[in-house]
């Protein structure tokens, strides 16, 4: 088995309002945190990974009406969706085609924004029913009248992973032939309040795996992937193919990972099997690494029990983006596409020193190299554990 076709992407980011724009950031070291603008929040000093386009901005762009019930998170997946099918070689998705998405506080933005307007203002009580994940999902398929499959998957960090995962399986099995999956997830006020309360936001731009990390930016972002069945394709462009896929709780803590890395190092032993790899065949590791004390560490150790003292290139981008939760695994299983397309490295910026219990030294400038085999790691909170697999097409 060659795995599952990817043949199409998009992507809204804080680097880059599509692919084009984000690879470029990517190959320039150009980060995209910043204080919040379009968030309104108390907390106006902490960075974050905002996308600088406003709600009225992505309504007009989509062209959608004055009186619309779309929350920020349906706005930029739609915006995502729409470049994603610009380049999948369609005028308009099949009829056939399922829809996958992963969100991890769905349309809270506006539940938020109007939770005190409700009783004396009818025309805000569209927005109730954002509260639920599935909303986004499915205003999001209403513009594009996706029908087929349409579902939602909410794992915290790993959502959509676990989304990319679900599609390949649902190829795999033979219940879909052509399937949308990713995730989107904006910036909130619920969310900034909350990653705070838990003390591991900092208040500079984070530095994934350095010794000296205190902390993450959150970010937003949607980004989607065609997945396609082999008999679909024909002399279509394939942009890489899913081999690989594993998840795994280790239930250790509500919002902690396990001291010695047991649920990545489950979900990345579950997906070099899947894909009939050896661990020295995995040429990059696109990291999870947060920028947390708690996380970067779990993160290495599991590193170093799947591939000892010769762990692979591996980086990782949330300095650029921020960490858009429920996003984040499809926004880094794009960045993976670009890397294998383009046999690049793109670096982990701001890192200065090793961590003095794993000694491991990421990626810290872009490079140019083959590369055949990408790891993606996604781990949420509640231990959920996701790792997939991207491989060149051969």
């Amino acid at each position: 088995m060659r795995g599952v076709a990817v043949t199409g992407m998009g992507l809204v980011s804080a680097i880059g309002n599509n692919i084009v724009e984000a690879h470029t950031s990517l190959k320039n070291g150009k980060e995209g945190i910043s204080l919040p603008e379009i968030l309104k929040t108390g907390l106006k000093d902490l960075p974050v990974g905002e996308i600088k386009l406003s709600n009225s901005d992505i309504s007009n762009i989509l062209q959608l009406p004055d009186d619309h019930s779309y929350t920020r998170a349906a706005l930029i997946g739609t915006l995502a969706i729409k470049e994603l099918l610009s380049n999948s070689g369609f005028d308009n998705f099949p009829e056939d085609t399922g829809f996958i998405s992963g969100t991890s506080i769905g349309g809270i933005d506006k539940t938020e924004e109007h939770f005190h307007n409700y009783k004396d203002h009818p025309e805000y009580r569209k927005y109730i029913q954002a509260q639920h994940p599935g909303f986004t999902t499915e205003k999001i398929a209403e513009y594009f009248g996706l029908k087929e499959v349409v579902t939602t998957i909410s794992t915290a960090c790993s959502s959509s992973a676990n989304a990319i995962m679900m599609g390949a399986r649902m190829i795999e099995s033979g219940k879909l032939k052509r399937v949308i999956v990713g995730g989107s997830d904006c910036l909130t006020k619920f969310t900034l309040n909350g990653f705070n309360s838990l003390k591991i936001l900092s208040d500079q731009k984070s530095k994934p795996f350095d010794n000296d990390r205190n902390g993450l930016n959150l970010g937003e972002a949607a980004a989607y992937i065609m997945l396609e069945a082999r008999e679909l394709i024909g002399d279509k462009k394939i942009l890489g193919r899913v081999s690989g896929f594993g998840n795994a709780n280790d239930a250790f803590h509500q919002t902690a990972s396990s001291e010695n890395g047991e649920g990545a190092y489950l979900a990345i032993s579950q997906a070099i099997k899947k894909a009939k790899l050896s661990a020295s065949e995995i040429d990059f590791i696109n990291a999870h690494g947060t920028g947390t004390r708690n996380n970067d560490l779990s993160e290495s150790v599991a590193l170093k029990r799947i591939f000892g003292d010769t762990v692979p290139d591996f980086s990782s981008t949330k300095a650029f983006t921020g960490h858009t939760l429920g996003a984040a695994g499809a926004v880094e299983a794009i960045f993976s596409l670009l890397a294998i397309q383009n046999a690049e490295i793109y670096p982990n910026l701001n890192f200065n020193s090793e961590m003095a219990e794993t000694g491991l030294v990421p990626v810290t400038e872009f490079q140019k190299k083959e590369i055949r085999t990408v790891l993606s790691n996604s781990f949420g909170f509640g231990g959920n554990c996701t790792s997939l697999i991207f491989q060149k097409d051969e």
